[in-house]
């Protein structure tokens, strides 16, 4: 937790942690709020009733004071920038006894009111176009942590297998290996659909429809319908109504986007079409080219219902054994390998760039140490590319540092010819630089001997 001079610290709160060792026996709800969820109640939520329960009073456990402060201590850890009314989470801790008290009462007397999300444009990797992020006020932030607390476990007993997307215990490298085990299944005409637009057009008359299939509380539908509709802050446009959609950047929005698809992703499995979705970006993977079409076909016609559209540009179908293959959660996958797609390697690069600016004063072990950070990070989730991506990161780092070097001795050569001969590979390597081509392959010489 971060030190905060003259400032209060979050009170500490008991929360449930995952098994230690891998492969031990574990709970399955080691993730939920234990102060919202008793033993009693996620028995009746595994137990032989009805899978369509519908659950009631639910509102005295969302303002719940120890709910509250723990959703609190998680908006302490995540940090972030103050929302439309300018607080920070640094100065909401600073009197957060009494900010989190009249939470609880606004809460409790139905008066607490969200305020409009600010709006701030964040740049795109590998696109000229902006994403629009959406930063709820911290006191907001709070109040959705704690509903989501609430009822998250509520609709994780009806989300289907393959969702991977912001959901406890699971995530992108999950989905990444369910692909690939498809692939290798033959299974390599691939459905690579795009939502246009998706979570700022998710229609809320529908999706509290499918809220209150599973909540009955008045109180707690109306908070969700209130955070729906508080409209969007934008410095050049000022106050705009919020129509459709949930805003990318608050605390709830991944729970109900993933609510609003997961009626999508039951009518794909029932109709035995192998969909893995992260978020709203999925992948349907099949066996010849006219069922991959009939299953576009299905997704189309249901996303015409739900108040959504394929981008038309970006949704196709290919054949992942031949040339162009298709990307999926940063990954390109073709012809039986995958590497890291266009953009990953842009926003690699961008980030390499920004550490090792030719005129920067740092010493050389200062940025050897900063790009190693980044790389590590990096290799961490596409370590599973095919090799020839590790030579080629690994040259442009030392091209970029070689170039750096020269820049010191007063000379404007990019990093090339001579340069190499100054300063080659294993001068680099004896000053702790990180090799991805040396740590890919020791990394299959481990996989090697434990597999055999």
């Amino acid at each position: 937790m971060k030190a905060q001079t003259n400032e209060q610290q979050p009170t500490a709160v008991a929360v449930a942690t995952p098994p230690k060792q891998a492969g031990e026996a574990h709970d399955r709800w080691w993730w939920v709020e234990r102060s919202v969820w008793t033993e009693r109640m996620l028995t009746r939520l595994t137990a032989s009733e009805p899978a369509n329960r519908v659950w009631f009073s639910l509102m005295d456990k969302t303002y719940a004071p120890a709910n509250l402060q723990s959703a609190f201590a998680k908006a302490w850890r995540n940090g972030g920038s103050a929302g439309a009314d300018g607080q920070t989470v640094a100065h909401f801790a600073r009197h957060a006894g009494r900010e989190l008290q009249r939470l609880h009462e606004q809460l409790r007397t139905g008066t607490y009111r969200p305020q409009p999300v600010r709006r701030a444009w964040i740049p795109k990797p590998g696109s000229h176009e902006p994403r629009p992020l959406g930063i709820p006020a911290v006191r907001d932030r709070i109040v959705q942590g704690a509903l989501r607390h609430v009822l998250e476990p509520i609709f994780e007993t009806d989300f289907a297998e393959h969702s991977y997307g912001f959901r406890p215990g699971k995530g992108a490298k999950d989905a990444l290996r369910r692909v690939d085990t498809l692939l290798k299944a033959g299974q390599h005409w691939v459905v690579d659909a795009d939502l246009k637009s998706y979570f700022d057009t998710i229609p809320h008359e529908r999706l509290l429809a499918l809220l209150k299939q599973r909540v009955a509380d008045g109180r707690v539908l109306a908070l969700v319908e209130s955070f729906l509709g508080a409209g969007v802050l934008e410095e050049a446009k000022g106050w705009q109504p919020t129509e459709c959609g949930t805003p990318q950047g608050g605390v709830i929005s991944p729970l109900l986007a993933n609510l609003y698809l997961n009626p999508l992703d039951h009518r794909m499995a029932a109709a035995g079409w192998e969909l893995v979705r992260y978020a709203d970006d999925f992948v349907i993977l099949c066996r010849t080219e006219a069922e991959a079409q009939a299953a576009l076909a299905a997704v189309a016609a249901w996303g015409s219902g739900a108040g959504l559209t394929l981008h038309p540009e970006k949704t196709r179908v290919v054949d992942a054994t031949q040339r162009g293959g298709f990307d999926f959660l940063g990954y390109h996958f073709e012809r039986g390998m995958r590497w890291p797609r266009q953009k990953s390697l842009e926003k690699l690069r961008a980030k390499l760039r920004a550490k090792t600016p030719r005129l920067s004063g740092r010493s050389l072990g200062d940025i050897v140490t900063d790009v190693n950070r980044s790389l590590r990070g990096w290799y961490e989730y596409f370590q599973h590319s095919k090799a020839n991506t590790f030579d080629a990161v690994d040259g442009y780092v030392r091209r970029r540092l070689r170039s750096l070097l020269e820049k010191r001795r007063g000379r404007t050569r990019q990093g090339l010819g001579a340069a190499q001969h100054r300063w080659p590979n294993e001068w680099f390597a004896r000053r702790g630089l990180l090799s991805l081509a040396a740590e890919h392959a020791w990394t299959r010489t481990i996989v090697a001997i434990r597999t055999h």
